[in-house]
């Protein structure tokens, strides 16, 4: 990528790290494991992770998990890289729209084009997550994005 910033798959074995990092930044850990690895990217800049973002896929449906970059490197774009490269992957899986809560980033995430939803209008598959259930607080904003 031209910012320098290099996008790729995250591994099984980040999973502890992944945890530690999400978990600094307040976000929920309490449900990942290594299977949900597969489905995260990571942004890295001269080989140093410095973002990390997630998906949790139910068919059609994907609920973008636990966004979060380094303070070092914030406002430099990066979320926004990760958000797309994200939307992409999940694009190519099948994915039509995205769903997220979020305590403090819905201002950030309205720019990227993500409208507010009444938690009661969730997908099914959204309301049975556990980030919805129980991990997210109940006054958490839910955000969707059509692909």
């Amino acid at each position: 990528m031209s910012s320098g910033v290099d996008i790729r798959p995250a591994i099984a074995l980040e999973l502890d790290a992944a945890r530690s990092w999400l978990a600094d930044a307040g976000l929920p850990v309490a449900d990942l494991t290594a299977d949900h690895m597969q489905n995260f990217l990571v942004a890295e800049a001269h080989g140093v992770p410095i973002g990390m973002i997630g998906l949790e896929r139910f068919a059609d449906v994907g609920l973008l998990r636990s966004l979060v970059v380094d303070a070092s490197s914030r406002s430099a774009g990066t979320g926004a890289l990760l958000v797309a490269a994200l939307e992409a992957r999940a694009s190519e899986l099948g994915v039509t729209e995205l769903w997220l809560l979020t305590t403090d980033a819905d201002r950030y995430f309205s720019r990227l084009a993500y409208e507010v939803i009444d938690r009661s209008d969730a997908a099914d598959s959204i309301q049975n997550t556990k980030e919805f259930l129980s991990l997210c607080p109940g006054d958490a904003v839910l955000m969707r994005k059509q692909l």
